[in-house]
């Protein structure tokens, strides 16, 4: 009997003991695992593009077309497959202290978002210093006006090839007052390539991003902007993505990729 009861007493502290060492197991990994989150989550949010993971487009569809809602945001991704609503204007807009290529600067392609105008005239004061003059020669445009130049190279070219060279209404950087397309006396002050083979665009295109400036449509990356190069265009995305933009030999659409991918180990890092 007494033998019974010693087995009975040996199994009983056998399962104790196994639950115990369960439990002391768990404790152990858990602190593990969440230093291990924490180490990794850290390390993604000092990624030079964690800054940039809200700055991303918000949209909502509507009768198949993909409306930007944040639509002041000053990284705002217009192309073709995201939109502005046709009644956007920024409510900021102001005329830089720069050069233009026209005289009456009240019009509204001599306007552009209050941070981009003190930018560009930076980069335009910048390029003075270093020997070259620039000239502003089209900004802000808005949706009515966008429309007007779109139909004109439709009846021009035909719909196919206007869309290759001018946005269709609600994707043109110029309605988001953050571009300006610039040009110089030795390209005539024309909006051409010829532009980017002068010494000031070559000026511009190796400099602009100091001032927070990017060439929004670089040649050898019209697959990706879906637009022929533009040596002129100047989108303000700001000195700290104009720089990263810069370095990377990246469009814009390319930045924003891989802030995308960033955000998607973020999110997956913090439900670990």
């Amino acid at each position: 009997m007494n033998t019974i009861i010693g087995i009975a007493l040996a199994i009983c502290v056998s399962i104790v003991q196994t639950v115990h060492d369960v439990d002391s197991q768990k404790q152990v990994n858990a602190p593990t695992n969440e230093v291990t989150q924490n180490t990794e989550l850290q390390k993604l949010k000092k990624d030079p593009l964690y800054p940039f993971i809200d700055k991303q487009n918000q949209t909502k569809v509507e009768n198949g077309i993909t409306y930007i809602e944040n639509e002041d945001n000053l990284l705002i991704l217009a192309n073709k497959k995201y939109s502005m609503q046709p009644t956007y204007a920024p409510a900021d807009l102001v005329v830089p202290d720069v050069a233009f290529s026209f005289g009456d600067t009240s019009i509204e392609k001599a306007h552009m978002r209050k941070e981009a105008a003190e930018g560009l005239s930076k980069m335009f004061q910048g390029a003075k210093e270093a020997g070259y003059d620039l000239y502003a020669v089209s900004g802000y445009r808005s949706y009515k006006r966008q429309q007007e130049v779109f139909q004109a190279e439709v009846n021009a070219k035909g719909d196919a090839k206007a869309r290759e060279a001018v946005a269709y209404p609600g994707t043109s950087e110029h309605q988001t007052g953050l571009a300006m397309d610039i040009s110089s006396k030795s390209a005539d002050f024309n909006l051409s390539e010829g532009f980017g083979a002068t010494p000031e665009g070559k000026w511009a295109k190796e400099n602009a991003h100091q001032y927070g400036f990017i060439l929004r449509y670089p040649a050898g990356k019209e697959a990706i902007t879906e637009y022929q190069y533009e040596s002129w265009h100047f989108r303000y995305v700001g000195v700290d993505a104009a720089k990263i933009i810069y370095e990377n030999n990246w469009t814009l659409e390319e930045f924003f990729d891989h802030v995308e991918t960033l955000d998607k180990e973020v999110q997956a890092a913090s439900a670990k």
